[in-house]
C-alpha cells in the first residue's frame, strides 16, 4: 500500500494536483498498484479555513504517509499577513517535520521544446541536470541572525553560513548516489577560496566521493564560474551538488535552460519522508480557467514513484508519456508555438493518461 497525502494548496496547485492524481490512479490500475490517497489543506486555503498555514494534524497525517504531493502556495491575498502566518511559512515547516534536507531539481530540454529555451538550440540540445541543492541548513537558517540598531543610529543585517560535516555528508551522499546512477558525474559547487565554511564543504564532499563513490567522476567548481559554465556549457553538467544558497540561484538559473516552469517538478527528501511539487507558483492570475500546465505536477509524481517506491518503470512510462504527447504538438498556453495544438489543463492530463494506457 502506497499512502499519499496530496496538499493541492493555492490558485492552480488544485488544478495540476487534480491532473496528477488521475494519472497515478490510472497506473495503480493498469499495475495493480494500490494508492491510498488522503487530501488535506495546505497553505492559503488552510489559513482561510484555520487561521495557520499547516495544522499539527495535517503535520501527522504527512509524517505518516509514504509521500507528500504538493500543489502550490501562495498568492497576494496573502501577502500581507504576518510573515509567521504566511502560506509558505507552512511548506518550511512542512520541510523540517519530514527532515527534507535535499532539494531535487531536474532541468530536462525536451528535443520537441529546444525552441523555447532562450538558448541556442545547439547550446541546449540534451541537457539533462539534476542540482541537489541543500535545503535545511545554511545562511537561511544559521544564526545569529537579523537587525540591530548601532549606537550611531543606523542598522546592521547579519545572516550567519554555516555547516556541520553530518550536514554536508548526508546531502553529499544523496548526490553521489544520483549521480551513480545517471552519467557517473557530481560538480560540487562553493566559494571555497574566499569562505571558511565552504572550504570544509569541498573537503567533505572530496572525502565522501574519494572513500564512498570513487566510481564517480567529481568536479569542484566556484559558484561564480558554475553559474557562467551553466550558460557556456550546460551539456556538459550531469549532477551539481551546492549548499541552500546557492542551489537555490543555480536550479532557477539551470531551470530556466528549459525555456518554461510549467516543465520543471521537484523533490524534497529526508529522513522522515519526502514532498515532491512543481516548481511553478500558484499562479492566482490563471486559476479556474483551464490553462495551467499540469506537466511539471505530473512529472513530479513520477519522481515520487522513482524515488519514494522504487517504481522506476511507471515513473519512465510518464516520462515516455509526456514526451510523445508533446512530439505530437499538443501544448499548453505557457508553452504554446505557431503551428502547435493549444490544449487546456485537464486535457493535457487526459491525453497524457492515454499514451501511458499505450504503452
Amino acid at each position: 500500500m502506497a499512502r499519499l497525502l496530496i496538499l493541492p494548496g493555492d490558485g492552480i496547485g488544485v488544478e495540476v494536483t487534480d491532473v496528477s492524481v488521475y494519472l497515478l490512479k490510472t497506473l495503480g490500475d493498469k499495475h495493480n498498484i494500490k494508492f491510498e490517497f488522503e487530501t488535506a489543506l495546505f497553505g492559503g486555503s488552510s489559513i482561510d479555513a484555520y487561521g495557520v498555514p499547516v495544522t499539527a494534524e495535517v503535520l501527522k497525517k504527512a509524517k505518516s504517509s509514504n509521500a507528500v504531493l504538493l500543489g502550490a502556495v501562495g498568492g497576494p491575498k496573502w501577502d500581507s499577513l504576518e510573515y509567521e502566518i504566511r502560506p509558505e511559512k507552512g511548506l518550511l515547516a512542512l520541510r523540517k517535520e519530514l527532515e527534507a534536507f535535499a532539494n531535487l531539481r531536474p532541468a530536462v530540454v525536451y528535443p520537441s521544446l529546444q525552441s523555447a529555451s532562450t538558448l541556442k538550440s545547439e547550446i541546449v540540445e540534451g541537457v539533462d541536470i539534476m542540482v541537489v541543492r541543500e535545503l535545511t541548513g545554511g545562511i537561511y537558517f544559521g544564526a545569529p541572525r537579523g537587525i540591530t540598531k548601532l549606537p550611531s543610529g543606523e542598522e546592521k543585517g547579519v545572516n550567519t553560513l554555516s555547516y556541520t560535516t553530518t550536514e554536508i555528508e548526508r546531502v553529499s551522499r544523496v548526490a553521489f548516489q544520483i549521480a551513480r546512477k545517471r552519467r557517473k558525474k557530481l560538480t560540487s559547487v562553493d566559494k571555497a577560496n574566499i569562505l571558511d565554511v565552504m572550504e570544509l564543504w569541498r573537503r567533505t564532499v572530496a572525502r565522501i566521493g574519494r572513500e564512498e563513490f570513487p566510481d564517480v567522476e567529481l568536479e569542484h567548481l566556484y559558484v561564480d564560474n558554475a553559474a557562467m559554465q551553466l550558460i557556456r556549457r550546460p551539456k556538459s553538467f550531469d549532477v551539481i551538488l551546492a549548499d541552500n544558497m546557492f542551489g537555490d540561484i543555480l536550479s532557477d538559473e539551470s531551470a530556466q535552460l528549459t525555456g518554461s516552469l510549467g516543465m520543471l517538478p521537484s523533490a524534497s527528501i529526508g529522513s522522515g519522508g519526502a514532498i515532491y511539487e512543481p516548481v511553478h507558483g500558484s499562479a492566482p492570475d490563471i486559476e479556474g480557467k483551464d490553462i495551467a500546465n499540469p506537466i511539471a505536477s505530473v512529472l513530479s509524481s513520477a519522481m515520487m514513484l522513482k524515488y519514494s517506491f522504487n517504481m522506476d518503470h511507471a515513473a519512465d512510462e510518464i516520462d515516455r508519456s509526456v514526451r510523445r504527447v508533446l512530439e505530437k504538438g499538443y501544448r499548453t498556453a505557457d508553452i504554446y508555438e505557431k503551428g502547435m495544438t493549444k490544449v487546456g489543463c485537464r486535457e493535457m492530463g487526459r491525453l497524457i493518461v492515454e499514451e501511458i494506457k499505450k504503452i
